[in-house]
């Protein structure tokens, strides 16, 4: 259970992942040893899974992001299996998420252009044999994207 002091950890932690423990302590107003014990224990409890670095896809020309829904020609453990194992290897998708509604799964697809992503679909999605249809929204702009989770009481 986390209490008021673990959330001002977790929404400052969520803000700049780089702080030591001594910046974290001023800014949650405690001692770094509480601090430092409060961190670790949540890492521990698997609050807290890893720590990284945020990128700007448009700096490393990777801003071709697409959002594509997934349908699978079967609802089968070994056709989920395929799908799920196969979107675990491949880079271009940040993230998958099995879906209700029309579609069975929807990934974010970051490439460096339309021919690349056209590859994408043709060379990976397009040999495994579970899909049944695919359907593509190329996103014009980010109005927001955030990895924050909101944490309050």
């Amino acid at each position: 259970m986390i209490d008021e002091t673990d959330i001002k950890i977790l929404n400052q932690l969520q803000e700049n992942s780089n702080l030591t423990t001594k910046e974290l302590a001023v800014r949650v107003n405690l001692s770094t040893t509480p601090v430092f014990e409060r961190v670790k224990r949540m890492e521990r409890e698997g609050i807290i899974k890893k720590y990284m670095a945020v990128v700007d896809a448009s700096k490393i020309g990777n801003s071709f992001m697409v959002l594509c829904n997934v349908r699978l020609k079967q609802h089968t453990r070994e056709c989920s299996q395929e799908f799920v194992e196969a979107m675990a290897h491949y880079n271009e998708v940040t993230e998958c998420f099995n879906v209700s509604g029309d579609y069975d799964y929807q990934i974010k697809v970051y490439v460096h252009n339309m021919n690349e992503y056209q590859s994408f679909v043709l060379n990976k999605l397009g040999l495994l044999t579970c899909i049944g249809s695919l359907h593509s929204t190329f996103v014009m702009g980010v109005v927001k994207q955030t990895n924050k989770v909101p944490v309050e009481k």
